[in-house]
């Protein structure tokens, strides 16, 4: 008899699962009413259905469904006893709106929003900073609308898909999401964005729109961003001004500044702050903000954060399933662009849970050759060699 085996009774995909409550995929699936015309595929099956899809980087539906069939044993602890048909899932990526995910999304967020942030970013010194910024995954403009001319050879032209994303530094997981067309500009993204008093917003000059940038200051939302060259202002004061030194680093000058932005009845102007910075590497930065009472080198360090949400969309890219799609249709896409915004909130929820040391790269790789294998999730990604002994222990035997 073997008495060594450790194995744990769920596969590590069914102990992934656990993480999102029953109670959360009803109360999604009745405000939208998801289950009304798709009796044969509820929400659940077909969220882990997209979840395993994620998880085991599969680029079409024949892959997933197909995989699913190879674990047939196994389906029952995912909570169904038989693998999707092609034909199903593919009809419901269609057909099934792709709000209830984002719904699902979002309360999974509010869920774990409170353990997943760090209580302060090394050096800051303020608490609520959110990041603005897109990223384009390209499809045939049949599906989306692109930009550009039409290929003179007549091939198909590119379009795509955007995503826009206000994402919250101190958790590293997008807190509002909108897809648009890749022609759509980047800044009327700004327009659907509510966030309260205090709060500071950064975000690269793509964004630079002075009619928001007034709301934001009367609703006292502070923004850092940087200053586009042919930005037309006129300085009302000089602060500081550094720029006669030899070899000076950090803020070269600090200015206070007025820009015009037009109304239906007048041209009025925006009293902003502007500083030159210059980096370590002697790359020269001028940014602008509406905040006047933080240091110029906060300022700077506040700028330097908007890069976690270029890795944020890094790592979405390269570690799941987004070059290839399960469908035609824009609903299909939405719909396996939020599978993948879950998977990644549920693998920064279980990386904080196990308290790994393991690169996200290397704790998805892991997940995924291992995802139907029977041993303890937690234990697995914070050591993997030590759990996977405990499992595989040589037997002992009984006389």
């Amino acid at each position: 008899m073997n008495k060594g085996k450790k194995f744990v009774g769920q596969p590590i995909l069914s102990q992934i699962l656990s993480c999102i409550s029953t109670d959360i995929i009803r109360q999604s699936s009745k405000q939208h009413q998801s289950n009304r015309y798709y009796k044969r595929l509820p929400v659940r099956v077909h969220l882990v259905s997209l979840l395993y899809g994620v998880f085991s980087y599969c680029n079409g539906l024949r892959e997933l469904c197909e995989g699913m069939l190879a674990c047939e044993g196994k389906l029952t602890h995912l909570g169904f006893d038989h693998a999707p048909a092609r034909s199903t899932l593919s009809d419901a990526n269609n057909n099934r709106s792709y709000l209830v995910f984002e719904t699902i999304y979002f309360k999974l967020l509010k869920q774990y929003h409170s353990f997943i942030s760090d209580s302060r970013l090394k050096g800051l010194s303020i608490r609520n900073l959110k990041i603005i910024d897109s990223t384009t995954i390209r499809l045939f403009s049949d599906i989306l609308r692109g930009v550009g001319r039409n290929p003179l050879d007549g091939s198909r032209k590119k379009g795509g898909i955007k995503v826009h994303a206000l994402m919250d530094a101190f958790s590293g997981v997008a807190e509002f999401v909108r897809m648009t067309e890749a022609r759509v500009h980047d800044r009327k993204f700004l327009y659907h964005i509510k966030l309260p008093a205090n709060s500071f917003v950064v975000f690269d000059k793509a964004y630079n729109l002075y009619h928001q940038f007034v709301k934001w200051t009367n609703q006292k939302v502070w923004f850092v961003t940087r200053m586009k060259s042919n930005a037309v202002f006129h300085v009302t004061k000089v602060i500081t001004d550094n720029t006669r030194k030899k070899n000076a680093k950090g803020v070269l000058k600090e200015q206070y500044i007025t820009v015009g932005y037009k109304t239906a009845e007048e041209t009025l102007r925006l009293k902003l702050r502007r500083i030159t910075f210059k980096s370590d590497d002697g790359k020269v930065f001028i940014f602008i903000t509406n905040n006047f009472t933080l240091p110029c080198a906060q300022i700077a360090l506040i700028y330097k954060c908007r890069w976690m949400i270029e890795l944020l969309f890094k790592q979405i890219k390269q570690n799941f399933p987004l070059r290839y799609f399960w469908g035609n249709s824009e609903n299909a896409i939405k719909i396996q662009v939020y599978a993948v915004l879950i998977a990644q909130l549920l693998m920064v929820v279980i990386r904080k849970k196990a308290q790994t040391k393991k690169s996200f790269a290397n704790m998805i790789t892991v997940i995924r050759l291992h995802l139907m294998s029977y041993v303890a999730l937690f234990d697995f990604i914070k050591d993997t060699y030590t759990a996977w002994r405990k499992s595989s222990d040589p037997p002992l035997l009984i006389v």
